[in-house]
């Protein structure tokens, strides 16, 4: 049996720990919540999004602009957000299985098939394997208007010039605060259907915020100054609607799933100082009783000498 100072140097370090992870399952309930408010903050604004793109689905100038043509995939850029961080559970793991799984079902290869990363795990990932990473940006806790800039435009300019077919964004989608859902988006060629999946996605099925946006229809709009112009100016923004929201459910599902990973860890941790305790006392007992037993017994030898 270990000795009593062992134990509680265990105990003692158990409870430290214990100490950090609940405090960092604090900080993640809190951030889970703010970033779940942004989201929701922004659903009008991404309401507005679906119904400019609506009004303008019939037209033939948005039919036939580079961002929205369709064409067969042979090359494909992967937009793939992960956390910068561990101590998630699996939830970097199930996003980037899905995009594994994506590519191997297309038939792409590391030739045919491009990453730009958005947190370390899956640059670490995706370069192990020899996939070319095209840019990497870090995953931090603010969604910074130039990492959304830079990644729109730089997954658009590759695809209005022909270099890749489809642009596939993938992130973690908040469901709830147990269970997050890997998910995988087409954001080039841009359409409607796509950008509206995108704001179902902010809220729940169930609830007050659940209310249903108000469908638009297409319309017929004299443009100035050109169609193309406007369209120009207008589908890259439509556009960092997908990245923004898709970022802000991967923070949700980071924190939720950190918050729920420590948690777990709180409670081992506490059961583990609770077996420990009782490990202690017992082998406190056991020394107690021994040292009685030899106190008893040179007694007994001292009166029978």
């Amino acid at each position: 049996m270990a000795g009593l100072k062992e134990i509680k140097l265990k105990i003692r370090s158990t409870a430290r720990t214990r100490t950090v992870t609940k405090a960092m399952e604090a900080v993640s309930a809190a951030k889970m919540r703010k970033t779940q408010n942004a989201a929701l903050a922004g659903r009008s604004y991404a309401r507005a999004a679906t119904s400019v793109l609506a009004r303008v689905q019939g037209t033939r100038e948005l039919a036939n602009h580079p961002l929205t043509a369709k064409r067969e995939v042979k090359k494909a850029l992967y937009i793939v957000i992960t956390s910068d961080k561990g101590l998630a559970g699996a939830l970097n793991s199930g996003v980037l299985r899905a995009v594994a799984r994506n590519i191997e079902e297309r038939g792409l290869t590391p030739q045919s098939a491009s990453v730009l990363a958005i947190g370390r795990k899956a640059q670490d990932f995706f370069t192990r394997r020899e996939f070319a990473i095209q840019a990497y940006h870090p995953n931090t806790d603010v969604v910074s208007a130039d990492i959304i800039s830079s990644v729109v435009s730089e997954a658009a300019a590759r695809f209005s010039s022909g270099a890749v077919d489809e642009v596939i964004i993938a992130y973690q989608n908040f469901i709830s605060t147990f269970e997050q859902r890997p998910t995988l988006r087409t954001l080039f060629p841009l359409s409607l259907k796509e950008l509206q999946k995108v704001v179902q996605d902010i809220v729940p099925a169930k609830g007050a915020m659940a209310a249903k946006a108000p469908e638009a229809t297409a319309g017929g709009y004299t443009v100035e100054p050109t169609e193309s112009d406007v369209l120009s100016a207008i589908l890259e923004r439509l556009a960092a609607i997908f990245v923004y929201h898709a970022l802000l459910e991967s923070q949700a599902s980071e924190h939720s799933a950190r918050m729920v990973a420590m948690k777990g860890a709180s409670d081992k941790a506490a059961e583990m100082q609770h077996a420990l305790t009782l490990k202690f006392n017992k082998a406190r007992q056991a020394a107690i009783t021994r040292e009685v037993s030899e106190i008893t017994g040179g007694m007994e030898a001292m009166a029978t000498a």
